[in-house]
This record gives structure tokens, sequence and C-alpha cells, in this order.
């Protein structure tokens, strides 16, 4: 198809204002999928998309749109003489009405048909990096605000995105047929961030449809064309892919420059593999087969490649017969700064989630792996996330789709470990942490953070950024009154520094606690400082478990240990013997709560006789226990493993 009639734009916004169920109205107005095959979330594949009511995945799709206005400006029959409407007698009438219904035909025949590439994109802050890709293959982007929440802190950051990416941003209001729809406040909002006039943002409801068309047009006028260049060596830019059982890797693209044809032999121009374009086409939202993809287009090619590491992410394609000289600027590499442990409940399950987790990583870029070995769990992968809720994702996938029983581990974050040697290391987990003594400083990360609130929570939120050993460093409002922060209405903008550390168990959710569920929450990696940070053993009945071991700033250990303690005594279960919860720095219990143990009242024979037969008989079990206390062993189970997810 020509360029010109050709418009790329993905959908972006915070976390359940609409984005999927405007996607869905794209798709009915534009009769992409029939009604009758419509349903909720049409391109949330997953279950867990569905059943959560969440984007976790990009995904493209290809719509044809007839534009009603584009070459139809002028009035009906202003073509026609002046004399027809002139006409008074029937003949003349029918003449006219002959007239007016080939003009209208021939109006609707002159309709131009786009080619409308969308990508609907997730808005969890977890998955900000399939945000980031979808910018780079497209022109355009619709930024849908919910009309009744306003501006959040994850449409900040798209916007900042879309921006950098020098993108077309067309503001779109959503849900304005809810009853806590603010309209007025919410417009005000958008036209503070974006700097627009008040008339260019689109009034919709995507759950009525109600306004959907007229995005549609806005695409059409507003969204540039592509620019590519079609006699020029072809040059193809993959945003996404994923490993299909049956036909092998498939790869999402946007074609830039050039074409690729079905059969042409391609070459990778990062990883430097060859293969073969098995087949191409289009999304719609199904796999639809074509014989090319043309300068401007998105769709996908079926490779012929065995694994998805040979076409990375952002990396170009170009074909072997004519190859492009230079590729196009890649994404750069994604680094998870969240990792916990993983393991099987039984290790003749460990093959098993090996493989699991290489083929999960291979649709999911952001996920890496290595193995680790505990004492007490065994066998078992180190894995690194994007946050807590990519790590819950990735969990139930394995859970659902492998059938894999597993026991997760606290999780935590890298860390720079500086020796008196000289030497550097990198270190995921506490139990790796070398010798006190050998240690000349440890840093870790930060991050660069901002709070979206309600002016009214500001004291709240900048106590818990405080709370959590962070500084705020920057206050501004949207749609500020005044500058005097009494007489402020709107929105509060809360930029800050923490350690990363100090965010990834509860932090969200008392943020949502303390703003009555308005207050977002968006962060970035800024860098490691050194602090002092310590390594915070447990002792479960004398035995150290490493894989409870944290590393902890020094002011907050005894605090923490203690509320650790007390929640181990809640899951791990009584034995026939008292057992020892314990917390430690080094050689130093600083924390202790004990298990009782089950008593059998062994007296319930005896009646009568001198107390001296209780005291005996007493005894003897006391002896008994010492023993058991000795030689037996606690049974730890999966929930102690996770207890610092646990809310007071």
């Amino acid at each position: 198809m020509d360029q010109s009639h050709i418009r790329n734009f993905c959908i972006i916004a915070h976390i359940d204002h609409g984005k999927s169920t405007l996607a869905d109205r794209l798709l009915e107005l534009t009769g992409t999928v029939e009604k009758r095959n419509m349903k909720a979330q049409m391109l949330d594949r997953m279950d867990l998309e569905q059943e959560r009511g969440i984007t976790i995945k990009l995904a493209p799709v290809r719509m044809t749109y007839h534009s009603k206005f584009t070459n139809s400006h002028l009035p009906i029959h202003s073509n026609l003489p002046a004399n027809i409407y002139q006409t008074t007698n029937q003949s003349g009438k029918l003449l006219n009405d002959k007239l007016m219904a080939n003009e209208k035909r021939q109006m609707e025949n002159d309709q131009v048909e786009y080619q409308l590439n969308l990508i609907d994109t997730p808005g969890h802050v977890d998955f900000s990096y399939e945000v980031s890709r979808s910018l780079e293959a497209v022109e355009g982007a619709i930024l849908v605000v919910d009309a009744s929440q306003g501006i959040q802190a994850q449409t900040l950051a798209n916007v900042y995105l879309a921006l950098a990416a020098n993108l077309k941003i067309i503001p779109v209001l959503n849900k304005i047929d809810l009853p806590a729809a603010d309209v007025q406040r919410v417009s005000a909002e958008v036209v503070s961030l974006l700097g627009c006039k008040e008339e260019d943002i689109l009034h919709v409801s995507a759950k009525t449809g109600e306004g959907v068309e007229a995005v549609l047009e806005k695409i059409v006028t507003d969204v540039a064309p592509p620019t590519g260049k079609v006699d020029a060596p072809t040059r193809v830019l993959i945003f996404d892919s994923y490993y299909d059982d049956y036909r092998g890797v498939i790869l999402y693209v946007r074609v830039v420059d050039g074409r690729i044809d079905k059969n042409n032999s391609l070459k990778m121009m990062a990883t430097g593999a060859d293969g073969l374009a098995l087949e191409v086409g289009s999304l719609r939202p199904d796999l639809f087969q074509g014989r090319a993809l043309e300068t401007g287009e998105i769709g996908y090619i079926v490779t012929n490649l065995k694994s998805a590491r040979e076409a990375r992410v952002g990396d170009t394609i170009t074909r072997n017969n004519n190859p492009a000289g230079e590729p196009l600027p890649g994404y750069k590499e994604v680094r998870p700064f969240v990792y916990a442990g993983f393991f099987p409940e039984s290790n003749e399950h460990y093959r098993t989630l090996k493989d699991a987790v290489e083929k999960l990583s291979l649709s999911d870029s952001a996920l890496q792996s290595e193995p680790e070995n505990s004492s007490v769990l065994g066998f078992g992968l180190r894995l690194g996330f994007l946050g807590l809720l990519h790590m819950d994702i990735v969990r139930e996938r394995l859970e659902r789709e492998y059938d894999l029983d597993l026991i997760i581990t606290n999780p935590s974050t890298n860390y720079q470990v500086e020796l008196i040697t000289g030497t550097e290391l990198a270190i995921k987990s506490a139990s790796e942490l070398p010798d006190v003594s050998q240690i000349e400083l440890i840093r870790e990360p930060w991050v660069k953070g901002e709070i979206v609130c309600p002016a009214n929570y500001v004291g709240a939120v900048i106590q818990l950024i405080v709370n959590s050993r962070g500084n705020q460093k920057h206050l501004s409002y949207i749609n500020a009154k005044s500058s005097s922060a009494a007489d402020t209405l709107g929105l509060a903008v809360i930029d800050f520094e923490a350690p990363l550390a100090n965010l990834l168990t509860d932090f969200y959710d008392q943020l949502k606690s303390l703003t009555s569920g308005y207050g977002s929450f968006n962060y970035e990696l800024a860098d490691y400082r050194a602090e002092d940070l310590v390594k915070l053993d447990f002792y479960v009945a004398g035995d150290r478990v490493d894989a409870l071991s944290l590393m902890v700033h020094r002011s907050e250990a005894e605090r923490l240990a203690r509320s650790t303690v007390k929640k181990l005594k809640q899951v791990i279960p009584r034995q026939q013997f008292k057992v020892s919860l314990q917390a430690a720095i080094g050689g130093k219990f600083i924390a202790r709560e004990d298990i009782s143990a089950y008593r059998k009242d062994v007296t319930t024979g005896l009646y009568g006789g001198d107390v001296s037969r209780k005291k005996k008989v007493l005894a003897k079990q006391k002896k008994g226990k010492e023993r058991m206390k000795r030689f037996g062993k606690v049974d730890i189970p999966a929930e102690a493993f996770t207890v610092m997810l646990k809310r007071d």
C-alpha cells in the first residue's frame, strides 16, 4: 500500500484507564473483528490478562478504515448545476433525485482506504519496556486518560517516552459516561501537561462507543504517514518475538526501508544469524498470511530460526542479496533489578523448571536466569525481573502452563561489593555475600521515583518516603491556581529518590492506603550508592537458613528482624519439641521468638499416691523432648520464604 495511506500508532495510558476497551471499539468500528466474534479485551490473549483485567504483552493489529471526511469536505451536490435545484415539475424532480443518488454513490466510491496499524501496550510500570519498544515502531500515540481519575504516574511516564520518541500525541478523555467523571477538571490537567488546546482533547466512552469514530478520523488527519525509502536496501525493526511450538520463532516487525517477501533470505544485523522468511503477513488480530510486507507496514515474519536469541528484540533484519550498510537504532538493553529464587518442591522437577524458564524467556526479553543452590531447598534458579508484578506473572505462568509447584524466596535486588583487595563483585542475594572481614564497602541501587496524588495527601506521602529512607527532591502541581500550596487545587507530582530495596515489598500498598487509592507511582533506576548495609541471617532450631537471609541497612536491621521472626512464628508449624527462631548480624543475635512444643499429658493415668510419681513421668518426657530437639528437623513450609511480602 502507498505509504501516504498508512498510519502507525499505539495506545498508551496508566493501568486501568481503558486502553484495551478502546482498542475493542476500534476493531468493531473498522470491521476487523465481526461483532459476533467480539469479546472484552480482544487483544489480551493470555488467560492471566483476561482474569486480572490488565495488559501484560504488547499486541499489534492491522485495521482497514475508509475515511468518511478526507475527500468529502464539500457539501453534497455542490458540483451539480444550480438549475437542477430549481426544477418544479415532476420530471425535473425525478432527474434531481437520480442525480443526487448518483453523486452520493460516487462520493462513497471516492472514500480513501487507510491501513491503520495499532499496537496495544501495557499500563503497569513493570512493563514499561514493552511500551518503549512499541513507541519506536510508530509515528503517533493515543494518550488515554480516565475522566474520573485524571493524570496518574504512568500517564506522565508514558508521555515523556512518547515525547522522547518525537511522536504525535492525541489526547483522549475516556469514561465520560461515568457519574464520577469530571471532564472539566481532567481536561485542564491534560492541557497543563501537554500544552494543547482544550478543543484538541477528544471525549469518548470506550464502553458505549460514544465519540470513538472521531478518534479514527483524528488518527488519519493528525498522525504522519511513514517516510521510509521504498527503493533502499531492506531494514526491518524487530519490536517483539515469541516461540511457537509448531512454527518456530515468530517476529513482530516494522518495515522501515525496502520490503520483505515470502521466502526471502534474511540476516540479523546484530547477532549475524541467517534465516528464511517462511511466511509473512499481518495480524487481524490472528495471523493473516500475505505475499509481502511493504515499506512502512507492521506485521509478522515466521522464520526457520530455532531460538529467539538469534533474533533479539531491537535487532535489524536485512536481506542477504541486498544487505543494508547500517542497522536501525536498537533498544537499550533492559536490566532486571528485582531477583528471587525459584525452587521446585521436589528436586526431580528441576530440569522441568529450567526448560520452562528457557521457553518463557524467548517471549520475555526482560527475564533473566542463572542456577542457584540452597542447602535447604536444593537446586533452583535465580530469576531477574523488572518488578514484583512481573515476578508474580512469571510465577503464575510457570505454575499454570508447565504444571510446576514452586517455592519462591523473598525478593531482593542486586548489590555491588568492593573488597579490601580492590576487587568488585556483583551479588544478587545475601547468601552470596563474602566474609565481612574482606569487605571494604557495599553499594545498593537507588531509584528516581515519581508519585502523583491529590494535593491534600502530600504530607502523608512525603512521610512515607522519609520512612523508606528516601529524599523528596521536587514538588509541583498540575493545574495549580497559585504558587501557594494551601491554595492549590488538583494533583501534586512528588519527585523523590529512595533505595530500591525499601520499595520492593509493600511500598505501593502503603501508598494506595494513605491516598485512599488515588496515588500512583512510577520509578526508574538512578545509580548505586555506598551505604551502611549488613547481612541479616535467620536461624530455625539453631540451623541457619540461607534462603531467608536479607541485606538491610543497619538502622533498620533490629526492627526488621523482630517483625520477621514474628511472621515466621505464624507460618512454621509447631513440633513435638520447642523450636527457636532467631535473627543475627554476624555472631550477634538481635531478635528471638520461640514456638512452643506440643505437650501430651502423660500424667493422665496417675491417680493418688506420692507427687514424686508425677515428677518422674514428667522428667522422662522432658528428657525425650531434649533428645528430639537435638536430632529433630523442622520442615519449613513454602510460605516462610515469602514472609517479607506479607503485610503486618
